[in-house]
């Protein structure tokens, strides 16, 4: 586990860019934190980083988009606020082995998806978001906590260069 505080939605979208660094074809994170921590701000990060075609924003009523890439494996971006259970997101039919998949709100939605991901915890330190519908919608730091689950996500020692 390794925890960074983030200043700025700038910072945000840069570790966003260099968790991209790290991520390859079958790789999942998921984004905990509540309206306006910064989820989609760091998701655009690292779709501009993959190099994604498209604007990378919340998929809260299509519940998940695809961002296909010049050459790599595609972006998907998962809201799973309205899910219930994994059961929930399977029948999404999102091809995780060939993909990026990065889910907001699916905290308890893993189960039987994988035995490899990486879990981000994104704390405002006031509180919840003032309402206006924008990601990262108060520029205050963030508390992120970075989580690995599984063989793949154990050595998170890159966190530390991608911050320096």
């Amino acid at each position: 586990m390794t925890e960074l505080i983030v200043p700025t939605p700038e910072a945000m979208e840069q570790l966003g860019a260099a968790i991209a660094r790290q991520l390859r074809a079958g790789d999942l994170v998921l984004l905990n934190g509540e309206l306006g921590a910064g989820k989609t701000t760091l998701t655009r990060g690292l779709g501009a980083e993959l190099g994604v075609r498209g604007a990378v924003t919340s998929p809260t009523f299509v519940l998940a988009r695809t961002h296909p890439r010049p050459s790599g494996a595609p972006l998907v971006h998962v809201d799973a606020y309205r899910l219930g259970s994994a059961l929930e997101l399977d029948d999404l039919d999102i091809d995780f082995e060939r993909s990026i998949v990065v889910v907001e709100w699916g905290a308890g939605l893993l189960d039987g998806i994988t035995e490899n991901w990486l879990e981000m915890d994104i704390v405002r330190p006031k509180g919840p978001s003032t309402g206006s519908g924008t990601d990262y919608d108060v520029a205050e730091a963030r508390t992120v906590t970075l989580t690995g689950h599984g063989d793949r996500w154990q050595d998170l020692g890159w966190v530390g260069a991608a911050r320096d």
